[in-house]
């Protein structure tokens, strides 16, 4: 049974011969009492504090939870991202990589052409060398059968022919 401070404060004591002075137990009694009410509402008071401070460790426990969960989801996607990142620089990469191989294959493929062309060139310059090289000696025997010829007529031969037929032989011989 729980003793209230009205309990104390109603409490009747039997008066027997030589008892107690009752004036001292009643002052101690409302002493009693008034003792007991304050600490009653200093445990009120105490008991509400609790409840409040366990609503806010709750509360806090709760924005603990939520910034962990927020943070946790944060590290989660910076992970992501620095992968995501990586992994389309190496791409990147090996992109760039083939185009410059690919690159690299065309110029040598094209200095291959050109070298082809060169040579195909030089082959021509030849040829034409040689074929005019052969017209010159053509023109040449021709030049010369002609002057036979004249000089089988009694003709005199022209002027011009020594001259030309020397230059002929110039150009023939440096060719």
């Amino acid at each position: 049974m729980r003793i209230t401070p009205l309990d104390i404060q109603q409490k009747q004591f039997p008066v027997k011969f030589r008892g107690f002075e009752m004036d001292e137990v009643y002052a101690f009694l409302e002493l009693v009492r008034e003792e007991m009410e304050e600490l009653l509402r200093e445990n009120s008071s105490l008991k509400e504090t609790i409840s409040r401070l366990d609503s806010q460790m709750k509360d806090y426990k709760n924005m603990e939870s939520s910034l962990k969960d927020t943070l946790m989801t944060a590290q989660q996607m910076v992970d992501d991202y620095k992968n995501n990142s990586r992994k389309e620089a190496e791409l990147i990469l090996r992109e760039a990589e083939i185009k410059a191989e690919e690159m690299l294959r065309d110029a040598q493929e094209r200095v291959v052409k050109i070298h082809e062309d060169i040579v195909d060139l030089k082959g021509i310059r030849r040829h034409f060398k040689e074929e005019l090289k052969r017209l010159i000696q053509n023109h040449l025997q021709l030049i010369e059968f002609d002057r036979e010829r004249e000089g089988e007529d009694g003709a005199a031969p022209h002027g011009n022919g020594g001259f030309i037929k020397n230059e002929l032989e110039n150009e023939a011989d440096d060719l």
